[in-house]
């Protein structure tokens, strides 16, 4: 397996081993020569937008206030200790997708997303810890990491921030453009701006069990068959009125575990709801509109990749893409798969697609999911 200069050296296999979920690791260089991507013009065009979720971080002391866009305006750049963090920049930018892309070692159902994090000078927003695996790679000036595998993770109370109360730096690096450190979940860290900085965080999703828990009942409501009425044909007179009985209990009961799930049905829900575009995901439609025959001729002559936007994975037979999934036969499994995979299909492989595949592409072109290469 290829060593990777984005991992410091090392495979990726390596890396997942002897890293993730485990301990941090520094990386010098690990995009040599790197630059910002965006300039800070472009990023404060993005927080106009009520489709772009940020937050503005505002530090006086031992006093933390945060707001939520969109922003028509930033604090003065003179001004020190305020961070603005961008999600999801990824959405909205080719090159920032494509940087986000390089760590395709993890797969794409545990891939979130791009925030930018930019600060003035002393900017950030105190000693945390995430919840998820990040990588923090620096974009633009300097920023002080001290990091911490202490246990006590102990919040400040009356905060709006998750800030630690009793942060104890076990180790300390300053990093500049094209360093990177990557940190498992529950590693206390403190990010501070020694100028004017831009940091890229790359995270991954790592939702509770309560939540999947929740989203699949929810899921499987129409799911449900329970067949019948509740009956009791040898009720007797109770001794009190307001009891409900023991053999009432039982009854329903034994009708309730009758609910089973297997796991097709978890593995279609964890695909649907993986997909699932984040709330404030708009897709905009193309211009103009293509008939069925004109969009099969630029297909099968271009090639499509899929929108930013779009997230698409699949598992056995079934193929999931923004929320909903299907069951597609072993050749048409095979085209969308590496669409799911490589994110576009070159126009031989589009050659070869059946008309069910190129007319679900059309769809998905019209409903703004793909575009035309």
């Amino acid at each position: 397996m290829k060593k990777l200069t984005l991992l410091g050296g090392i495979t990726a296999a390596e890396f997942l081993r002897d890293y993730w979920h485990k301990k941090p690791l520094l990386i010098r260089q690990a995009i040599p020569a790197f630059q910002a991507l965006l300039s800070r013009e472009e990023l404060f065009d993005l927080i106009k937008s009520d489709e772009v979720e940020s937050r503005l971080i505002t530090q006086h002391k031992n006093q933390w206030k945060m707001d939520s866009g969109p922003f028509e305006q930033v604090p003065p750049l003179k001004q020190k200790n305020w961070t603005l963090l961008v999600q999801g920049v990824n959405l909205h930018d080719d090159a920032v997708d494509a940087l986000m892309r390089q760590f395709d070692f993890v797969p794409d159902a545990r891939l979130d997303d791009l925030m930018i994090s930019y600060a003035t000078e002393t900017g950030g927003v105190g000693a945390h810890f995430d919840s998820y695996d990040v990588f923090l790679l620096q974009a633009h000036g300097h920023r002080r990491w001290r990091i911490s595998a202490q246990t006590d993770l102990t919040l400040v109370d009356g905060m709006p921030l998750k800030i630690l109360k009793n942060f104890q730096a076990e180790q300390e690096f300053i990093l500049a453009p094209g360093d990177m450190l990557y940190l498992p979940p529950q590693y206390a860290h403190e990010g501070v701006a020694m100028d004017e900085c831009m940091t890229y965080s790359i995270g991954f999703r790592a939702p509770s069990y309560q939540e999947l828990g929740e989203a699949f009942l929810e899921s499987m409501i129409d799911s449900i068959d329970l067949p019948g009425r509740y009956a009791d044909p040898e009720l007797k007179v109770p001794k009190q009125r307001a009891e409900i009985s023991r053999a009432m209990l039982t009854r329903v009961t034994s009708e309730l575990n009758k609910v089973s799930f297997t796991p097709e049905d978890i593995a279609l829900f964890l695909g649907e709801h993986l997909s699932e575009p984040k709330a404030h995901i708009y897709f905009d439609a193309p211009e103009p509109i293509l008939t069925a025959a004109r969009f099969a001729q630029k297909a099968k002559k271009n090639g499509v990749r899929l929108s930013r936007k779009t997230q698409m994975l699949h598992h056995n037979n079934y193929i999931f893409i923004n929320g909903t999934s299907f069951e597609v036969g072993p050749e048409d499994l095979t085209i969308l798969q590496v669409l799911a995979n490589e994110r576009s299909l070159s126009a031989a492989l589009l050659a070869r697609a059946s008309p069910d595949v190129i007319e679900a592409l059309h769809t998905w072109h019209q409903d703004g999911w793909l575009t035309l290469q």
